[in-house]
């Protein structure tokens, strides 16, 4: 069994401890389903009075004296409708419904000391086994995920083999709540969302719609010089184009409903491809031409349980960085291997520099297109992988049903993945849109479509960022780069013309002529992480200079204005994300 599969059962273990403590401590209250999940475990209960952190504490009481009593894992089957009976008499109704849908005649049960569980394992020997444990936080479940159904309270926790592995996780957690990206949005005047505009819309205020055109200007800038053409299509479409697209049939639960426009039935997009391969289809395409390279920064509409919703990280309306390469079937893997370095590239000038790779192949049951085609596309994206040199790992059946992807996931500065580039292959919509081109012999042949983004969404790509950087952003990227303060009245039209000459060499800079202490200054202007402070008293006047002040509180001394421009300039660059 490997370390990641062993922990999860240690987990899965610590979730019937803390169920069983849950039971002993707060009679009455009905348990659901208790899994281990990428950083820990979780159980959800139904029961009339909210859990109170005081209650998270007494469970953890309870659980180390479980814990204490080594009580031993045992595993037994028992026939289906005889479960079913048991669970119900005890009032468990959830497990009863569990039960119902199993299709085997036995179900197995897990039982530790008086606790007994619908499970089908594996758990660790004993209960004495799980000594390294916390109760995190509680939070509301729709049981199965459903609204219309109960509303449960999911207590988190989590568990580690060692008390070591134990506290730096603590301490981890503890950092990625000082860098959350809606404090820091809040904080840094960058964004809001206001509930009299809708959950998951997000406002970006002047400083944040900044940050979001320094993004996007490099984002076209590096796709024109990589032979990419620029599209811009509309928020909405007639509900013909979902239909032909196939988002009605498989996507519908995640789109708005539709609007009536002369009697015909319009939708908000969901996504921007179909009106990509529109575009494509306004005329004939030689062999010659290919591979066509489209991309546009489409806002796209999505609908997402108010539940789910995370500042920037999980949002209703967004901008996807969506790319579509259309190529020929010979093609292919080197198109690939061109678009996984573009995304390779596109990150690190970013300043991401770890990455997890998985290739995602085709699932079980719900796929389109033949075996043998998914076959050679999936052979194609491993072989491109290969000659691209990195790591990576299969995500058996992991690829979307119209084909197989890459997906790369990057580490953050505390440790953290995440999922931002993926590159998909697509069979589905080539066909449904019926594009071809004309290859050598005169003929009409079926090019291949790759889906790709590089970083996924902008609004979710900037609370990665932010939470990456802790707010403190790279200077190329800061809406602010410089924030000069005088001492007194007698610098004032000196700082304003300082401002000038900044803004004419390229630097984005704001005046502080607050009447206000310059240390009040300096403090106020430093906590919004500027990574520089230009001090002016009547020396730096007499001899036009400036005191400097970087990021972090570091003195650089005085220097004449000239020399700090250069200074600046020089890191004023994509890709150097250090002062």
């Amino acid at each position: 069994m490997n370390e990641q599969k062993s922990l999860g059962t240690l987990r899965h273990s610590a979730s019937h401890i803390m169920a069983a403590a849950v039971l002993e401590l707060f009679p009455g209250t009905k348990v659901a389903i208790g899994p281990s999940i990428e950083d820990g475990f979780y159980y959800d209960f139904d029961r009339s009075e909210p859990f109170t952190p005081e209650d998270l504490a007494k469970i953890e009481e309870k659980m180390k004296e479980l814990i204490k009593a080594n009580e031993p894992f045992t595993c037994s089957t028992m026939p289906k409708d005889e479960a079913i009976k048991e669970f119900k008499a005890k009032g468990e109704k959830y497990k009863a419904e569990i039960i119902s849908e199993i299709e085997d005649d036995k179900v197995s049960i897990y039982k530790s000391g008086a606790f007994t569980d619908l499970c089908k394992g594996p758990h660790v020997a004993s209960t004495g086994e799980v000594q390294n444990f916390k109760l995190l936080s509680v939070a509301g479940a729709y049981w199965r995920g459903d609204s219309s159904r109960e509303m449960l309270q999911r207590i988190y926790g989590t568990a580690f083999f060692t008390k070591e592995d134990l506290e730096d996780y603590l301490k981890r957690l503890e950092e990625a709540q000082k860098r959350d990206h809606r404090k820091l949005g809040k904080d840094l005047d960058l964004f809001s969302v206001s509930d009299a505009v809708g959950g998951g819309l997000v406002l970006w205020h002047p400083k944040g719609a900044l940050l979001r055109d320094i993004i996007e200007s490099n984002w076209k800038k590096f796709h024109l010089e990589n032979d990419y053409a620029l599209l811009m299509t509309p928020h909405i479409s007639s509900e013909e184009l979902f239909n032909i697209s196939g988002h009605l049939q498989t996507y519908s639960e995640n789109m708005y409903a539709p609007m009536e426009i002369e009697g015909n039935p319009f939708r908000i997009k969901p996504m921007n491809c179909p009106m990509h391969l529109m575009i494509y289809k306004t005329k004939l395409h030689s062999y010659r031409e290919l591979p066509i390279k489209y991309a546009e920064l489409g806002t796209v509409y999505r609908f997402e349980k108010s539940g789910v919703l995370h500042g920037l990280l999980r949002v209703r309306g967004f901008t996807q960085d969506d790319g579509h390469v259309i190529v020929q079937p010979e093609l292919l893997e080197r198109e690939v291997i061109t678009v996984f370095q573009m995304a390779i590239n596109s990150l690190k000038m970013f300043g991401f520099e770890d990455y997890k790779i998985y290739l995602a192949t085709r699932p079980e049951k719900k796929y389109v297109g033949k075996v043998e085609d998914w076959d050679k596309a999936q052979a194609s994206l491993e072989a491109a992988l290969k000659k691209t040199g990195y790591e990576y790992e299969v995500d058996e059946g992991g690829g979307a049903f119209y084909g197989p992807k890459i997906d790369i996931k990057i580490k953050d500065a505390i440790g953290r993945l995440w999922q931002c580039s993926t590159i998909q292959f697509d069979f589905n919509l080539p066909e449904r849109f019926d594009i071809y081109y004309i290859d050598k012999e005169g003929k009409k042949t079926r090019p291949y479509m790759i889906h790709r983004a590089l970083m996924g969404s902008l609004e979710r790509f900037i609370g990665v960022l932010l939470e990456h950087y802790a707010g403190a952003l790279p200077l190329w990227l800061s809406p602010v780069q410089v924030a000069i303060a005088n001492i007194n009245e007698n610098q004032h039209e000196y700082c304003k013309e300082l401002l000038n000459t900044l803004k004419k060499n390229g630097i984005r800079a704001i005046f502080d002529d607050r009447n206000e202490k310059i240390g009040h200054k300096i403090r106020e202007n430093a906590m919004q992480k500027i990574p520089y402070i230009l001090v002016a008293g009547d020396k730096e006047k007499e001899i036009s200079s400036v005191a400097v002040r970087a990021r972090g509180n570091k003195d650089l001394g005085v220097m004449k204005i000239e020399d700090f421009i250069k200074q600046a300039q020089s890191k004023n660059v994509p890709g150097v994300n250090e002062l």
